[in-house]
């Protein structure tokens, strides 16, 4: 049996001279995680569609770390790919899938430009942008520190059913979170790992409405009694990123204090 190799505890989510891409990463989840991945030690290339928003993220997080902030409607395959261009030209040690979108209207008027829409952010541009960066990801990859691909889904993918009226959001998050299974099997021996974060409620822009209406009794019936906070998607970020998750591939994970696993009627 080969010898155990003991990491120091800093050292398993020290993220130091690696460089990650937060897609999505201006607000809500995305920013979260892109704040951890910084105070970890990481620099980190956050996008979005549009350049106000991106420099106005970049100001924000820049007292955390080194920033970047890159334009980019990341429905369009050739926009996928010109940001591939740029990050990938520099190496790329971490690729998280984050940006996404929802779309609400009842079953019997939900129209086709709901489904291609959301498909084409949440599910089509996850897999444009791995296959864009990954021979950098390749690059970076090594048997004993992987690089690393972690893709966010949600409960509402396949593990948990939501009230609302999602039907390709939900759709999509599943079908990405079997996407990040797929992919960790082919990338497993090419030193890449694939995982899924399946987060439950955060305080986001796509998650306003909903908790504004019922946040307080969604936080009543989860089992840790709360919605989530910053610092519990930056640390299973961070977590994935790290060494300290350097043997996890193929997985999704929920980070939604218990409400997909054990709590019923939320």
């Amino acid at each position: 049996m080969a010898d155990n190799h003991f990491t120091t505890h800093a050292g398993l989510f020290d993220l130091s001279g690696k460089h990650a891409l937060v897609t999505g990463g201006t607000q809500g989840i995305g920013t979260m995680i892109a704040r951890g991945l910084l105070q970890a030690g990481a620099r980190v290339v956050i996008s979005s569609r549009n350049a106000d928003t991106c420099a106005q993220a970049q100001r924000r997080l820049s007292e955390f770390g080194d920033v970047e902030a890159f334009p980019a409607d990341l429905s369009r395959h050739d926009e996928c790919r010109r940001l591939a261009e740029h990050v990938g030209s520099e190496g790329l040690d971490i690729l998280v899938n984050n940006a996404g979108a929802m779309w609400r209207e009842p079953l019997e008027t939900f129209p086709d430009e709901a489904w291609d829409t959301v498909l084409a952010l949440n599910l089509k541009a996850p897999f444009w942008l791995v296959q864009a960066l990954l021979p950098a990801l390749r690059r970076a990859g090594t048997a004993e520190d992987p690089a690393r691909i972690v893709n966010i889904g949600s409960i509402a993918g396949g593990v948990h059913v939501a009230a609302a009226s999602n039907y390709s959001y939900a759709g999509s998050k599943a079908a990405l979170h079997q996407l990040t299974r797929v992919l960790a099997r082919e990338l497993g021996p090419q030193h890449v790992t694939v995982n899924a974060v399946a987060p439950g409620p955060f305080p986001s822009q796509m998650m306003a409405t909903t908790l504004e209406a019922v946040g307080d009794e969604i936080a009543a019936k989860a089992p840790l009694r709360r919605l989530g906070r910053d610092d519990d998607m930056a640390g299973i970020a961070v977590f994935l990123a790290g060494r300290a998750g350097a043997y996890l591939t193929g997985t999704v994970i929920p980070v939604d204090g218990g409400i997909a696993t054990t709590a019923t009627g939320t």
